[in-house]
């Protein structure tokens, strides 16, 4: 990679330079067959990702309009959902939902714990609640949702799951024909940006509906949006050649060769090297006293937030780590200056990571914290399997 310095935050995340050779050709018109047959291809190729028997937008806007998008076209104000939070984007569906109208329960979990099925079970008896909401992997705390145990919960209880995957899609399991229990229970709608494990510059909003969910859309006579209604790009996502709103010429070129990379790597391969490089970060930093706030049973492969040791700054920290090359992220909320972030999804190479760590190390002895660099990255070495 051409990039000068390793940009392991929860994303935006490193971009591999045959993408950047593909956001860099020529801009063509929107409407010129060249770029519709690339757009055609890249959708093409997101139904595939998600195995939806519905439909796939990919639209230029950010992770934030791909949950606007889902929400408002299968939730109608009056209408009640449930989110199931596990950290700071998960609460944002609280407000998201409230800007129109719609009614919001929520069930918060400590921050590094999951939301227990018996909590869901419990809540969903209460009343009808049209949908609930998953953040699959909440970029505020590392921790993963458990779909083998959510999904068939909300189904049974009739509501559509709004699985948010903008940490985890193309790194975690998220396949929309997948029967969790019953064949009536899968995942209706999952959401997600072009920045964080598929590896592409920032700039997409991307959603994918099954037909569960676009009947529910059907059932709404109008929904308080225009740009993210779904029915003023169904048309587009089916010919590109049509028009409703200008794509964004080069991020397409560049989104079709993440693609490209993510279905030739294999999603199973690449499900499981996520797993592998998530486990053998965080068992590497615990050997500088570094833990994760995410028990490892609960933890999403794709970033991990891990407490300081006593005494460790955090604005110290990361400005000496960020010298030497490596940008980690800062944590939010409660966990400020007791925490920070590490990406470790998408394009990032074991290489990478292992060399991170010794950084990571050199850092903390550079700021009078001693620790043993080399036995930090040998745990690194053991842990990690890499599936080829």
């Amino acid at each position: 990679m051409r990039n000068e310095e390793m940009l392991l935050i929860p994303g935006p995340t490193p971009v591999v330079d045959s993408i950047y050779d593909a956001m860099a050709s020529e801009t063509r018109g929107h409407t010129d067959p060249r770029f519709v047959a690339i757009y055609k291809n890249a959708i093409e190729q997101t139904r595939k990702l998600f195995k939806t028997d519905g439909e796939v937008f990919v639209v230029a806007g950010s992770g934030t309009i791909a949950m606007e998008m889902a929400l408002v076209n299968t939730v109608a104000a009056g209408e009640k959902i449930l989110v199931v939070s596990q950290g700071y984007f998960g609460d944002r569906f609280i407000k998201l939902g409230q800007a129109f109208g719609i009614e919001v329960d929520v069930l918060q979990s400590e921050w590094g714990k999951q939301v227990l099925p018996e909590e869901v079970e419990a809540k969903l008896a209460e009343g009808h609640y049209k949908a609930v909401t998953i953040t699959h992997a909440d970029t505020s705390t590392g921790v993963a949702a458990d779909l083998e145990a959510l999904v068939p919960i909300v189904k049974k209880h009739g509501a559509l799951v709004i699985l948010d995957g903008v940490c985890a899609t193309a790194a975690m399991e998220e396949d929309m024909s997948k029967i969790y229990g019953h064949p009536d229970y899968k995942i209706d709608v999952i959401l997600t940006g072009s920045q964080k494990a598929i590896g592409v510059p920032p700039g997409l909003a991307i959603v994918a509906f099954n037909k569960t969910a676009l009947a529910a859309r059907a059932q709404i006579e109008r929904v308080p949006a225009y740009y993210c209604d779904i029915y003023n790009w169904i048309p587009i996502m089916n010919d590109p050649s049509k028009y409703f709103a200008t794509p964004p010429v080069n991020l397409i070129y560049a989104y079709n060769e993440g693609m490209r990379l993510v279905h030739t790597e294999g999603l199973p391969t690449r499900i499981e090297r996520h797993k592998s490089f998530g486990k053998a970060v965080r068992a590497a930093l615990s050997e500088y006293d570094m833990k994760a706030i995410a028990d490892e049973n609960v933890a999403a492969s794709t970033l991990s937030c891990i407490l300081y040791p006593e005494g460790v700054n955090d604005a110290e920290f990361r400005a000496t780590l960020g010298k030497k090359g490596v940008i980690v992220a800062g944590s939010l909320a409660h966990l400020a200056e007791k925490a920070f972030r590490i990406g470790h999804m998408g394009n990032t190479t074991e290489e990478m990571l292992e060399k991170a760590i010794e950084l990571i190390g050199d850092t903390l002895n550079e700021i009078g914290h001693s620790v043993d660099v080399a036995k930090a990255v040998e745990r690194f070495k053991q842990e990690i399997q890499v599936v080829v």
